[in-house]
């Protein structure tokens, strides 16, 4: 195993109170697998990514459980895990140019440091890098400022400066949240072809369940901190099991015979963490189901009883229903 996750808690002190973000999350990732964390925003997939890297705000978040990395315990961001973040024009510095960016990220990954003949052969496979991500003309993308290119091109910069890291994982923050539908699908493509040449393990999260049904292998759908159903891409796409995962799917767009189908929405919205601390938390530290009022199939046993993650049919799921 590649990345291994165990019972992994995260919570911020707030009016002397601890708040819950994460609650015993626990799934893995092999070498060469894809796995996506999916769920609707505020559901602690981003928390859990920034987790795994070690860049929760330091001196804030108290995390607790099990995190090893090709069997190591990963106490600290790693060389051989690179991370794409949501804003790609956010997250490169908007004064520099894009080639002093991408130097400085090789350098920091491989130690090198700064001969002539050095910065001619790195600039050489920085444009190489560039290429590889379908940017054309790498060395007028090198001399340019952030804000000169697109936010698709920004992102497939910031997917060369992961590549870079010559990185056994890649995690990707929800890549194409600030992209429009026609560049998402390219820079998916982009990345299911990178990941498959260079034989990389993707760790992604993304709102869109139809999105990783194509590129994951596993699936691991969040609510309110916790995982609440997992298991192979295809049986949790066509055969979901948890109502929350099922409402998720109910509201990917789909053309029929018929014209567009009928989008379902989830009524309500995820609760924040201190609305899960106070409603949730049962006395002796156990977890009520935290979708029970959106919930189409609740019941009273679901007030009362707390639910356990269970295996039905190779996966894993957290309900109460039979």
């Amino acid at each position: 195993m590649l990345l291994e996750v165990e019972n992994l808690a995260l919570s911020f002190r707030a009016d002397e109170e601890d708040i819950p973000v994460l609650r015993g999350v626990s799934f893995g990732v092999e070498r060469g697998e894809r796995v996506a964390l999916v769920g609707e925003s505020g559901c602690g997939k981003s928390m859990t990514l920034l987790a795994l890297t070690r860049l929760p705000p330091a001196g804030e978040a108290v995390i607790s459980g099990s995190i090893r990395f090709d069997g190591k315990a990963l106490s600290a961001p790693h060389p051989r895990i690179a991370y794409i973040f949501q804003d790609p024009v956010a997250s490169l510095d908007p004064v520099m140019r894009i080639g002093a960016q991408l130097r400085e990220a090789a350098q920091g990954a491989s130690g090198r440091r700064g001969s002539h003949s050095g910065r001619r052969a790195l600039d050489a496979e920085i444009a190489e890098t560039l290429r590889a991500v379908d940017l054309r003309e790498p060395e007028a993308v090198m001399r340019s400022f952030p804000c000169e290119l697109s936010g698709g091109m920004c992102q497939r910069v910031m997917i060369a400066m992961a590549l870079l890291r010559k990185p056994d994982l890649l995690v990707a923050d929800e890549p194409t949240t600030a992209l429009d539908a026609t560049t998402q699908a390219d820079v998916m493509a982009l990345l299911d072809r990178i990941v498959r040449e260079r034989g990389m393990a993707l760790l992604i999260s993304t709102h869109n369940l139809g999105l990783v049904a194509r590129l994951c292998n596993t699936v691991n759908v969040f609510y309110a901190g916790q995982i609440v159903e997992s298991g192979p891409a295809r049986d949790v796409t066509e055969h979901p099991l948890h109502p929350y995962t099922q409402g998720l799917l109910a509201a990917v767009p789909r053309i029929s015979a018929g014209g567009i189908a009928e989008l379902r929405d989830i009524p309500g919205e995820v609760p924040s963490p201190k609305e899960i601390r106070s409603r949730c938390r049962c006395p002796d530290g156990r977890w009520l189901c935290a979708f029970m009022p959106r919930c189409p199939f609740a019941d009273s046993r679901c007030a009362d009883e707390a639910p356990q993650l269970e295996q039905r049919g190779g996966r894993t799921v957290l309900c109460l229903r039979r």
